[in-house]
């Protein structure tokens, strides 16, 4: 495993991505990250992304390139990615990409501490969840149908349906098996314990 990141938020990982192709401004960077539907793999808010360039210049991994003003607008700083910068985004993918990694989903935390809950509310909520993730297939699903970009650019939209796919089969499982443990899982809540 890789020691610890100067800038570790993923967030940078984007910013440096977006800078190869040529020098920005936080906010035309936001509005192409947007645009590219990143949002949806990199949780971000304008102060979030203005705080990861601070970051990321700090580290030596993106300069100042130009300071502009247009009328009464305040100064626009425009970035542009280092030598190190260029390192640290090559350096950073391989590691994602090579070395798998223990994440904590809020999903796996509740499925931790779910006998807390009545099974009977279980199964409730469970067919709750499917109705969602049916929700986010189809939201995916009609991105890469309508998306007019080559298949390298969706990538991330195909590994999200199959991860989405994963979890519609693991929560039908899970359903059919509930039934199975139910006297045991309902007597816990009955007995007042």
């Amino acid at each position: 495993m890789k020691s610890k990141r100067k800038v570790g938020n993923l967030l940078g990982l984007a910013v440096l991505g977006y800078l190869v192709r040529r020098p920005m401004h936080p906010y035309e960077l936001s509005r192409l990250m947007r645009a590219h539907g990143d949002d949806r793999s990199i949780k971000f808010t304008h102060g979030s992304l203005y705080m990861v360039f601070g970051q990321l210049a700090k580290a030596g991994f993106i300069v100042e390139h130009e300071t502009s003003r247009e009328g009464q607008r305040p100064e626009r700083t425009v970035y542009a990615l280092t030598d190190a910068g260029r390192a640290e985004l090559k350096d950073w993918m391989r590691e994602l990409v090579a070395e798998p990694r223990h994440e904590h989903p809020h999903f796996v935390a509740a499925l931790s501490m779910i006998a807390a809950l009545h099974p009977d509310e279980v199964v409730a909520l469970l067919r709750d969840r499917l109705a969602g993730l049916r929700g986010r297939l189809d939201e995916a699903e009609a991105i890469l149908a309508g998306a007019d970009a080559h298949p390298l650019f969706l990538v991330e939209e195909e590994y999200r349906i199959a991860l989405l796919n994963a979890e519609v089969a693991f929560v039908r499982r899970f359903l059919e098996r509930i039934d199975d443990w139910r006297p045991l899982w309902a007597g816990f809540h009955e007995g007042g314990r």
